[in-house]
């Protein structure tokens, strides 16, 4: 058990499914009280069958700013107050840099960039003005390293950690904000777009052979959210297996 969770308020955006999902079982488990924020109707309700603990699902684009300010004032009503953000929803589209449609360019950059400011200066201004809190923006290995097929991925990531990071020096000492940047992790999402021969190619490259479990990066979100991590901003942690701590002779 991390050290400050227990009663806590906490917010999980894309928390319906994947990282998120798995996310908020682990806050649970440490008792805080949870509240999920995902587009996906039906994701909610399953969400809410399989994890009865949460205090609500509650449905909003992120995309959409007042859908996300609608949501955080019914949020703080059936939470009772707002400690901790978990800034998770995101898509990818795999393609060729050459293919990128302006839409998809879009699409990509709204939810994965726009939707993590929308959500995080939501989240900030209740926070400054009351007790302060912790937010936690998902990052990704794609934002630190170049890798092919996912341009417009890799610059909302590289986008999300400099915001991380100005954040951090904005808000603080108030608000703790940091930055998880996992490598490959067996989603939902990321078993649609790989066939089983290119999921086993990816773990013979990673030192510890396999891709990582949602739970693992809940557990790294639940510690950086902790108070035994009450020193830690302005960071971004990589959580990948070792995949990128070597250069090309390690690929």
């Amino acid at each position: 058990m991390m050290r400050g969770l227990k009663g806590k308020c906490v917010v999980i955006t894309g928390g319906a499914s994947g990282i998120g999902a798995a996310t908020a079982d682990r806050f649970l488990e440490e008792g805080a009280k949870v509240a999920i924020l995902d587009r996906d109707a039906d994701g909610c309700d399953s969400i809410v069958r399989e994890l009865p603990g949460i205090t609500g699902a509650f449905r909003a684009d992120v995309t959409d700013l007042k859908q996300v300010q609608h949501a955080f004032g019914n949020i703080m009503v059936g939470l009772g107050g707002l400690d901790v953000v978990i800034n998770n929803a995101g898509i990818s589209i795999r393609h060729k840099f050459l293919d990128i449609t302006p839409e998809d360019w879009s699409k990509v950059l709204d939810v994965n960039l726009s939707g993590v400011f929308h959500v995080a200066q939501t989240a900030a201004r209740y926070m400054m003005e009351r007790s302060g809190g912790v937010i936690l923006n998902m990052a990704s290995t794609n934002g630190i390293v170049g890798h092919p097929y996912y341009a417009d991925y890799n610059a909302t990531k590289a986008g999300v950690i400099e915001l991380t990071r100005s954040m951090a020096l904005e808000l603080a000492p108030k608000v703790r904000v940091n930055a998880v940047a996992p490598g490959y992790v067996l989603t939902p999402m990321q078993r649609a777009e790989y066939s089983d021969e290119m999921l086993e190619a990816i773990n013979q490259k990673i030192p510890l052979g396999r891709h990582a479990k949602p739970e693992e990066i809940a557990a790294l979100f639940a510690f950086l959210a902790s108070d035994d991590a009450a020193y830690l901003t302005g960071q971004v942690y990589v959580i990948d297996g070792g995949e990128t701590a070597g250069g090309l002779a390690s690929r």
